[in-house]
């Protein structure tokens, strides 16, 4: 048994969780060492009671260890560990890290930029095209948008991030092979292919539940450089996400939407709490510019005033005032960063 496959089989005992794993291991060092370990050795760690070291001491009794790893196998998943480069390094700042993370399709370097554009399931249009904008400003600056698969918000930020052949993460709060909500299956497929990746921290089989999504929000907010609420009522789990990110030292931002809005009324609550405005990706650009500071080398290029509007259709579109097309590259200020481009706009319909 390696390392990985250990922390496998930890992770999926109910009662060790990231906290007191890392409290098992100041003292076994290695995670075989701790499924090896005697009740007595185990009881005598830091906040490891008589039910915790039990489980343990009967973990291959409890768990299917086996047939966990064929489940990964079969669906074409990965596990990775908090001691791999590929484990995301915010992720290992935060109170309880995951102890693995179930990943389907690719994680790569840049990913550890990233913003959590986040919101309510029921939504307005408004909300669903702000947030495929954002979306797409953010992920066409180099900034992977890491979202939860979720209808609503979720969705309409995972389709913006694609349009713009961007990154995106989607954190779902379910086993892989329980993918919610199931409609989302093809959109879950664009993004592992070459897109990003789906991702868990709970072992294949697990159904969601309202613990699940929680748990599944602190990765999110845990994960980004801030979070961005679309869209969100009073009621809203985002703004749980939203906690989340200042308790982790996350920055935390909010798009206004109608003060009439039963919809909106969470997110402009967090702006009259303190929450950073947001109405294009330039209140991002400093997290652009520190993530990739190698892009001030390159020749400045044109400046241009840009507008934003809605087709009759309900198509999102970006377009140069400038008499030439533009494709827009990256925002500052009022003003936005742009090259040449053979196309008028930008769309995703």
């Amino acid at each position: 048994m390696n390392a990985t496959e250990a922390c496998i089989a930890l992770n999926m005992l109910p009662t060790v969780g990231s906290v007191r794993l890392r409290k098992l291991l100041e003292v076994f060092k290695e995670p075989q060492q701790v499924l090896a370990a005697k009740r007595g050795e185990l009881r005598k760690v830091e906040g490891i009671g008589n039910e915790v070291a039990d489980q343990i001491a009967n973990w291959e009794s409890t768990i299917d260890l086996a047939g966990e790893l064929k489940r990964v196998r079969d669906f074409g998943a990965s596990v990775i560990t908090h001691d791999l480069p590929s484990y995301p390094g915010p992720l290992r700042e935060i109170h309880a890290p995951p102890i693995v993370l179930y990943v389907w399709g690719d994680l790569q370097e840049r990913d550890h930029h990233a913003i959590g554009v986040i919101g309510a399931r029921r939504t307005t249009h408004y909300g669903t095209e702000s947030a495929k904008k954002l979306a797409y400003q953010l992920a066409y600056a180099g900034l992977t948008v890491i979202s939860g698969l979720a209808r609503g918000i979720d969705t309409a930020a995972h389709q913006g991030a694609l349009a713009a052949k961007g990154r995106t993460i989607a954190v779902i709060g379910a086993g892989l092979a329980k993918l919610f909500p199931p409609e989302n299956a093809a959109l879950a497929e664009k993004i592992r292919a070459g897109n990003g990746a789906i991702v868990s921290e709970f072992s294949m089989e697990i159904e969601p539940d309202r613990q699940t999504f929680p748990m599944r929000n602190r990765i999110i907010s845990g994960w980004s450089h801030g979070v961005l609420v679309v869209e969100a009522g009073l009621n809203s789990g985002a703004l749980i996400t939203a906690a989340q990110a200042l308790e982790q030292g996350r920055s935390v931002y909010a798009v206004p939407g109608n003060i009439n809005a039963p919809s909106a009324m969470g997110s402009n609550r967090l702006i009259q709490q303190g929450a950073k405005l947001v109405m294009d990706a330039s209140a991002f650009w400093r997290i652009c510019r520190s993530s990739f500071p190698k892009r001030s080398r390159h020749p400045r290029p044109l400046r241009a005033r840009c507008r934003h509007y809605l087709t009759k259709s309900g198509a999102f579109m970006m377009r140069s005032t400038q008499p030439r097309p533009l494709l827009i590259t990256s925002l500052r200020g009022a003003s936005c960063q742009a090259q040449l481009f053979r196309r008028p706009y930008c769309s995703w319909n």
